[in-house]
């Protein structure tokens, strides 16, 4: 073990910190460039194949990054895509992203480190960073932001530079230590574990965005929110935005073990895809899009007697054109991605005739996952870990996700030896209740 970890393990001073060397290199989950077209001409990909842990070399810092030491991160979709090559090698996106300068040429490398959530310790800050120190405990937003580009200044989703950290970019989170921007660092919730942190602000921070932000949905007290995955990462956070927002949250989920996880999530109407009549087919025919909006809709009048003012939708190509068709006259289905695929079909008269809106959504600003985790630190939004991993088995929790298999988020231990740790307010955490901060940890067969 070298000196910086062992110092970081053992809870060690700023003092101590600043002056242990960093090490030359790391473990971290990586992609190698030669494996690109492992899977071309391959029915069934598993992203088990491509997935390697290994040894890194530390990159040098940047005026205005720090170097975290990652205690834990987490899965998300975006890695599966990375994994899987699909639809296009991330590779393309370090060249293109060397292609502007200095700092920007680390990144172009024939190895790709993943991982687009993190919590972690800052054991160095570069020369330009003011608002971070030494020994911080920090979690790290995925949204790589140019602060010299104009359209950052009026929202850092616009700016032409923006990236996702970790999928367009290298050194992320799912390693022993990242390279982050200053202007990605948000404060660690102190109640909460290094695991349920680093499960936080990707997904959490984008259902805020699509839906409280005033440049997502627009949600308001007594909207009926429709959710699709309502179990998984960004589903699971949408549930509870709605009902803190006093929303009505109507869940679809594809199984009955994932149903009764959502009941105790507190979702007001729980739906499973067979038990209506959903058509497996809807992405590439209209016309039985057609048919299971109106078996979905039935069943929410049913229950509400109206039809939904907002559909949550990140499933894409397999639910946007039902979507699209059930959302009320004057509706807005929101969208930040397609994990069944990108070329979404649809009748486009239930768009125009019926007034709908569609928006599309992207991570979440600073100031927007800033404002989510206030949430969080006051109470009022729970992490939604159902496993935790150690680095080594990450492979095995991204195979999880890649086949829908999963609960909410899939933690990983990244320097972090076991879970539990990183609760700095353990009278905060015993206030608040176990049960009430896991709530989809529960021994439910998925």
């Amino acid at each position: 073990m070298d000196a910086l970890t062992e110092a970081v393990l053992n809870n060690a001073s700023p003092e101590v910190l600043a002056t242990a060397p960093v090490p030359r290199d790391y473990p971290a989950l990586y992609l190698d460039a030669a494996d690109q077209d492992m899977f071309r001409g391959v029915a069934a990909p598993d992203v088990r194949s491509s997935l390697r842990l290994g040894r890194v070399a530390m990159p040098e810092l940047a005026p205005d990054e720090v170097l975290v030491a990652v205690m834990a991160s987490s899965i998300n979709y975006n890695t599966i895509w990375s994994a899987l090559f699909q639809p296009v090698p991330t590779f393309g996106f370090l060249r293109r992203f060397a292609r502007q300068g200095r700092w920007e040429a680390r990144h172009d490398l024939p190895y790709h480190v993943l991982g687009s959530d993190g919590a972690g310790v800052i054991v160095r800050v570069g020369d330009g960073v003011r608002r971070w120190k030494t020994g911080d405990h920090v979690v790290v937003s995925c949204v790589y932001a140019d602060d010299q580009e104009p359209a950052t200044h009026a929202d850092g989703m616009l700016g032409a530079e923006q990236r996702v950290w970790g999928f367009e970019t290298n050194f992320g989170g799912l390693a022993h230590y990242a390279v982050v921007r200053a202007s990605q660092l948000v404060r660690k919730p102190a109640h909460l574990t290094w695991e349920e942190s680093a499960s936080i602000p990707l997904c959490a921070g984008t259902a805020y965005r699509m839906l409280v932000s005033d440049r997502g949905a627009r949600f308001k007290q007594g909207d009926i929110v429709l959710i699709w995955g309502a179990t998984g990462g960004l589903g699971s956070y949408a549930v509870q935005l709605v009902r803190n927002g006093g929303g009505i949250a109507v869940g679809v989920v594809g199984s009955a073990a994932k149903a009764r996880a959502l009941r105790e999530l507190g979702c007001d109407l729980v739906l499973q895809r067979d038990e209506i009549g959903l058509s497996p087919h809807a992405g590439d025919d209209p016309a039985a899009a057609i048919d299971s909006g109106r078996r979905l809709g039935a069943a929410i009048r049913a229950r509400f007697g109206e039809d939904p003012h907002i559909v949550f939708d990140y499933v894409g190509k397999a639910t946007f054109p039902i979507s699209l068709y059930v959302a009320r006259r004057g509706g807005t289905v929101v969208t930040c991605g397609s994990s069944t695929g990108y070329d979404h079909r649809y009748d486009n008269r239930y768009l125009w005739m019926k007034l709908k809106r569609i928006v599309g959504s992207h991570a979440a600003n600073l100031q927007e996952l800033s404002e989510c985790m206030r949430l969080v630190e006051l109470g009022r939004l729970h992490p939604t870990i159902s496993e935790t991993y150690t680095l080594d088995e990450a492979p095995e929790a991204a195979r999880l996700v890649q086949n829908n298999g999963h609960l909410g988020k899939l933690g990983v231990l990244c320097m972090a030896p076991s879970p539990g740790l990183g609760v700095t307010d353990p009278a905060r955490r015993e206030a608040l209740g176990e049960a009430r901060l896991n709530p989809l940890r529960l021994p439910v067969a998925v």
